[in-house]
């Protein structure tokens, strides 16, 4: 494993919030309007977590993270942004059944009309399910914000490499290997196509 990175993948900035607090272990994604071939693809991994605040809507989130947000005006960004976690993404699923996707709903942070609507969306691709073992930097890094960070993409490189060393679990290895392990047993249980 890298010493440090500068591969990033961008996410709502409460998703962010809720994994680093272990809340959740699991991200939805169909990839951002200017990804390669216009479909989401891993292209990272270890990755640092980059929290992202313009998109966020919290009539789509579950009540507890709804009022975590307040909505800011398309093009807002922070002068600085902060990274305080990494991630080794262990399992990616697709889904293509929206059984799976019902099935799913105790496990991340949004409502069923966000994961519904996250299948529908270019209804020919599938839904991705990205289980996370997050890791807390040490230190949270306070980096600028550069106009190469913007847009509607899921990974960016930050202009200068950020060390993982020293960061520890936000789950343990129990706690991990469990929900996992639930969530491999739901998609492989017949919701999985």
């Amino acid at each position: 494993m890298p010493l440090t990175t500068t591969n990033t993948l961008k996410e709502w900035a409460v998703a962010v919030d809720a994994l680093e607090q272990g809340k959740t272990i699991m991200l939805l994604r169909k990839g951002g309007i200017r990804e390669e071939n216009n479909r989401f693809h891993v292209t990272y991994n270890p990755v640092l977590l980059y929290p992202t605040y313009e998109h966020q809507q919290p009539h789509l989130l579950k009540p507890d993270y709804a009022s975590q947000v307040t909505p800011v005006v398309s093009g807002w960004h922070p002068q600085t942004v902060r990274i305080g976690s990494w991630a080794n993404i262990t399992d990616i699923f697709q889904i293509s059944t929206q059984a799976a996707v019902d099935a799913l709903l105790p496990y991340h942070i949004w409502n069923e009309q966000f994961a519904s609507g996250r299948f529908k969306w270019k209804p020919r691709q599938p839904l991705y399910v990205l289980l996370l073992r997050i890791y807390k930097l040490p230190l949270v890094q306070l980096i600028p914000y550069c106009s190469e960070y913007g847009g509607c993409r899921s990974w960016i490189n930050v202009a200068e490499p950020i060390s993982l060393e020293g960061a520890v679990p936000v789950v343990n290895d129990a706690d991990y290997s469990q929900q996992t392990v639930q969530i491999r047993q739901i998609l492989e249980s017949g919701c999985r196509v």
